[in-house]
């Protein structure tokens, strides 16, 4: 499936990635137009796409999703949100001011089991057409223009901002697993918090799957079976993944030694830490660090 980014048919005014530091930018993208009456290729992408509608008076555009063709009008703050895997196109016939954002699926997923200790569904968020929604588009406003400051702070600024816009997101038009998180027959969302939160306290030692079954109030059997079933890893591979992601964050400190940073993720040592960490990003932490 191609990029969004590929087929858009004018320059954004400003592109997130341009600007902020790449952890950041990871959240989510954002990009902004102020473009001239246009027509879009009909293409099945990759990423979930979010239009926000900034325009002040309504306009008219077509929109085509699979098999439906809509012929609307767009009012001011109002969005349409098309999950990735639809085939979509745009005809817009008069001047738009719209903030485009587009999520990596992958990405949204981590987010809200590693942020906010939910499991999406397969399809992680409903087809919407058109809905009226102020305050996310304020939401959305909020990071154009800590984009546009470019001030000291601004990038920790657009960072807690996507945070806090794709944790609406998820409240309002994500598609939670199994009945409102009622995990696989035993496995609730309390469990997979209670998990979670004793993994960030101790990943930086040892963890066995007995202590996270006992923490779930589970036996380590029916927990394992559970974690699997539900979240797609092992609970070890889901251990593995938490202390690579903090290990990424500590990377981004120059003058961190990497022995440092393996013993303080709970690695055996700088080999054991170097191994893993190229299995699951396909970098070896001292590429990963010079990319930052």
């Amino acid at each position: 499936m191609v990029s969004y980014q590929d087929v858009y048919p004018s320059p954004a005014i400003l592109r997130s990635f341009d600007i902020v530091r790449p952890r950041a930018a990871e959240l989510l993208n954002l990009e902004y137009f102020e473009a001239e009456p246009a027509r879009m290729p009909h293409e099945v992408f990759s990423q979930h796409r979010l239009l926000l509608n900034l325009r002040e008076t309504p306009m008219r555009v077509e929109n085509w999703r699979d098999a439906a063709h809509r012929d609307f009008i767009f009012l001011p703050n109002e969005i349409v949100l098309t999950p990735a895997g639809i085939r979509s196109g745009w005809h817009w016939h008069e001047r738009s001011k719209v903030i485009v954002i587009t999520i990596m699926p992958d990405m949204l997923h981590r987010f809200a089991a590693s942020e906010l200790g939910l499991v999406l569904g397969t399809s992680q968020l409903r087809d919407t057409p058109q809905a009226a929604d102020p305050d996310l588009c304020q939401s959305g406003t909020m990071l154009l223009e800590a984009l546009r400051t470019r001030a000291t702070g601004s990038e920790v600024m657009y960072e807690s901002f996507a945070r806090i816009f794709l944790v609406k997101l998820i409240q309002r038009y994500g598609e939670l697993r199994s009945e409102a998180l009622d995990f696989s027959r035993g496995f609730t969302a309390s469990h997979y918090k209670r998990v979670l939160d004793f993994v960030a306290e101790r990943f930086g030692g040892p963890i066995t799957i007995e202590e996270m079954a006992r923490v779930a109030g589970l036996s380590p059997a029916h927990f394992s079976r559970l974690f699997k079933e539900v979240l797609g890893d092992s609970p070890y591979q889901f251990v593995m993944d938490y202390r690579v992601e903090q290990a990424k964050r500590m990377l981004s400190e120059r003058g961190r030694p990497m022995a440092d940073i393996a013993l303080a993720c709970g690695f055996a040592d700088q080999a054991h830490f170097s191994r893993i960490f190229k299995r699951l990003t396909g970098q070896t932490p001292k590429t990963f660090r010079a990319g930052r």
